[in-house]
């Protein structure tokens, strides 16, 4: 018996071998071939197992029953021949089997009949549905557009204009060998995949935990313009199956032709020769060996190495594909020198568009979402929550400003961004003083990383006045120092000088440094840091580097984050995410994305109107900033506060009503000082916060900050009629906290 097992084990895995070489030839031969030959190899493995000589196999349509064995019977069967013990007669009749009778044989008959019909069906299924090589050349994109919240166009993807497709012939030989060095140097060796680099990526990935791309260019090409941009098992099998009939189907040079004329350099530049055109305003042959290098390093992540968002990464980027060409003995050690020494000339970006950085800051969404091809060539309609109207004046009243107070107080550019309080949606968006600026205008303020100032104090007084403290609440402002890791730091206010014991309205409203520092010492940095990021922070994670001065700013953020922790404040302490996004519609009319609107209560909503009460309170800041300041929108309650950095490098001012927040920075890019005899939690960004509040609520009612139950108002009569708001059941008895002979104190 032990014989006959192995017997049958034996043929069992020669004819599956067997079967797997012909379903490799699935690509080859038509479907009516292959079913031809497993129902052949059914019919002979059968016969193998079981000695049966089948005539036919029926099968019954439209619904699958079992398959109908005709006429079947067992022509021989040899017994083993074994040796009976004492006792033991063996039987002389046999029950006559048939294959469908007996459930081995049904587990057989179907098992197989799953292996030879089904299996190479579905791989005919799958490989039929996949995109034909030959619609790499015949590919027809749609343009992308994106509206204001009212329909109007703020930016068009124009393909016909952006797309140019160029014979390999015309591109120079540096950029095809730049091309080839970052890309995938092995391209004329391998035969559209590299298994081995593939192994490296996936080991990568799933070992060590970091991304590393394993793909060569024929697959890139198909991932591009074939495929969809999810990165999943099926997408990648098909990515490796594409790439293979690619090489099957067109030339090294066309495929190398097709790559770079499909591949997306960044904004609307799609191929090589758009490429040329937007940086450096010529023609693709025209591109010498500095220019090439740097083109060649866009593909890979366009947003991030872009000479017009950031040039020092752009050169970084460029430095790297020159070693990588000289490496390879493409180009001398000398002429990679000599290149990455050139200064590049960029043209100057006048192409039509509306809110520039805000189109850009949405793009960046949508890739994020549906990935670039989708993105440039889909169709998209994208509904955004901007209003072009608000984005004019406030591009308007930003630039300005900055050409008209810039050169006394040593400020060169500023950035603003208005919200819709109550969804969270940007209503305008200005990343910078001049978008199309030869210098630095591309560069987007509201999502690089600056110190806030004293303008994140709001963060820490909502962790008081949530851990029990109220705006009557006494703190003394005095010298006092603290010690950490071998260093001491004394905070010092901004005048200078110190206030003696002042209640937490007057510390906030007024700015005193001190006082928050004490409050921070008492609840806990790390605290801070959390309700933080609870409140729109998204860069703050907690570590080492975060210590006291984090509450007068010491710590980056980001401006457009810092302006929707404002907003969680003017929402009751509901966080939002900052959308740009209403709606997406794709080519055929379907609404594919619709803004969720999702909020969390991150401060109660108590505290909330506590800090928005005291940032109102034009009485309680008069000490430092007096009755009349750009900080006064004449007729509205408005909650403001101001931020300067220790070094004058960031100024801020923010501020909010239920319905609108309006955040503005001005300095510099290159973080060059602001004068330090002018730029003050008065001058810089204050005027132009003014300006733009008033243009914002113009023609609008007035809307006071809705007092919450939690809320209430005590009047002391023994302290001439003095009134406080407080949280229930934490007022004091007597809100003469600070009694005359306290105030000669101060100095």
């Amino acid at each position: 018996m032990a014989k006959k097992f192995l017997s049958f084990l034996y043929k069992s895995v020669l004819t599956l071998a067997n079967m797997l070489v012909y379903l490799g030839l699935a690509i080859i031969f038509p479907f009516e071939k292959i079913l031809a030959l497993a129902v052949f190899l059914s019919k002979r493995f059968v016969q193998q197992i079981s000695a049966v000589k089948i005539k036919r196999i029926v099968f019954v349509k439209p619904k699958l029953r079992a398959l109908s064995w005709l006429k079947s019977p067992i022509t021989s069967i040899k017994l083993p021949k074994v040796k009976l013990k004492k006792g033991i007669k063996l039987a002389k009749k046999f029950v006559r089997p048939y294959i469908i009778g007996k459930p081995a044989y049904f587990v057989y008959g179907t098992f197989f009949s799953l292996l030879f019909v089904v299996a190479p069906y579905n791989v005919y299924t799958w490989y039929r549905q996949l995109p034909q090589p030959i619609l790499l050349a015949q590919t027809q994109n749609k343009s992308t557009r994106i509206l204001d919240r009212n329909g109007r166009m703020l930016f068009e993807i124009y393909v016909d204009r952006q797309y140019n497709p160029v014979a390999l012939t015309s591109v120079p030989k540096y950029m095809v060998d730049a091309t080839l060095a970052v890309e995938d140097s092995s391209f004329y060796g391998h035969i559209g995949i590299r298994p081995f680099s593939m192994l490296r990526a996936a080991k990568a990935t799933l070992v060590d935990d970091t991304l590393q791309g394993g793909s060569t260019i024929t697959q890139q090409l198909v991932k591009n313009v074939l495929l969809s941009p999810e990165r999943t098992f099926g997408r990648k099998l098909k990515e490796i199956v594409l790439a293979l009939m690619v090489e099957r189907t067109y030339t090294k040079d066309k495929i190398l032709e097709l790559y770079l004329n499909n591949i997306a350099y960044g904004g609307t530049a799609w191929g090589v020769q758009s490429a040329a055109q937007k940086y450096f305003g010529k023609d693709i042959s025209q591109i010498d060996l500095a220019e090439a290098g740097l083109l060649a390093g866009l593909p890979s992540a366009p947003s991030v190495y872009s000479p017009f968002m950031d040039k020092e990464v752009a050169k970084q980027r460029q430095k790297i594909v020159l070693d990588r060409m000289t490496e390879l003995g493409f180009i001398t050690k000398e002429q990679s020198d000599e290149a990455f020494a050139r200064e590049l000339v960029f043209v100057l970006q006048t192409e039509y568009i509306r809110a520039p950085h805000f189109v850009n800051h949405v793009q960046n969404e949508l890739i994020d979402l549906y990935g670039k091809r989708m993105v440039y060539f889909g169709g998209l309609t994208i509904k955004t929550t901007l209003d072009l109207d608000i984005q004019e004046k406030v591009q308007t009243i930003v630039t300005d400003e900055v050409e008209k107070s810039g050169p006394a107080l040593n400020i060169s550019n500023g950035a603003t961004a208005v919200l819709d309080a109550k969804s969270g949606g940007i209503l305008a968006y200005v990343g910078s003083k001049d978008y199309f600026s030869q210098k630095d205008g591309n560069f987007d303020v509201l999502t690089a990383s600056r110190q806030p100032g004293s303008s994140i104090k709001p963060v820490t007084y909502a962790l008081a006045l949530a851990s029990g403290r109220t705006p009557a609440t006494v703190i003394e402002d005095s010298p006092v120092s603290y010690s950490a890791y071998g260093q001491t730091y004394s905070p010092v206010n901004y005048d200078g000088k110190f206030h003696g014991k002042v209640t937490l309205r007057q510390a906030l409203a007024n700015s005193y440094n001190v006082p928050a520092v004490k409050l921070l010492r008492s609840l806990g940095v790390e605290k801070m840091v959390e309700l933080g990021a609870k409140m729109g922070l998204t860069t703050w994670q907690f570590d080492n580097t975060f210590g006291l001065s984090v509450t007068l700013g010491g710590k980056e953020v980001r401006p457009l984050d810092l302006v929707n922790v404002y907003a969680t404040l003017a929402r009751g302490g509901e966080y939002a995410p900052v959308a740009g996004i209403l709606s997406v519609t794709d080519a055929n009319g379907f609404e594919i994305y619709e803004a969720d609107g999702k909020r969390a209560q991150v401060v109660d909503g108590g505290v909330a109107y506590l800090i928005s009460h005291i940032l109102s309170d034009n009485n309680a800041r008069a000490a430092a900033f007096g009755y009349n300041s750009e900080l006064v929108v004449p007729g509205y309650t408005v909650a403001v506060k101001t931020g300067t950095t220790d070094a004058k490098r960031d100024n801020w001012t923010l501020g909010y009503t239920p319905s609108y927040v309006v955040g503005v920075w001005v300095g510099n890019n290159d973080n060059t000082p602001m004068n330090p005899s002018l730029a003050s939690g008065l001058s810089g960004a204050a005027p132009i916060w003014n300006k733009i509040m008033r243009s914002v609520l113009d023609g609008k009612q007035n809307e006071p900050f809705v007092i919450p139950s939690t809320v209430f108002v005590k009047v002391d009569k023994e302290c001439q009629n003095a009134s406080e708001v407080f949280l229930n059941g934490t007022a004091p008895k007597n809100l003469c906290a600070i009694k005359k002979d306290d105030k000669s104190e101060r100095r």
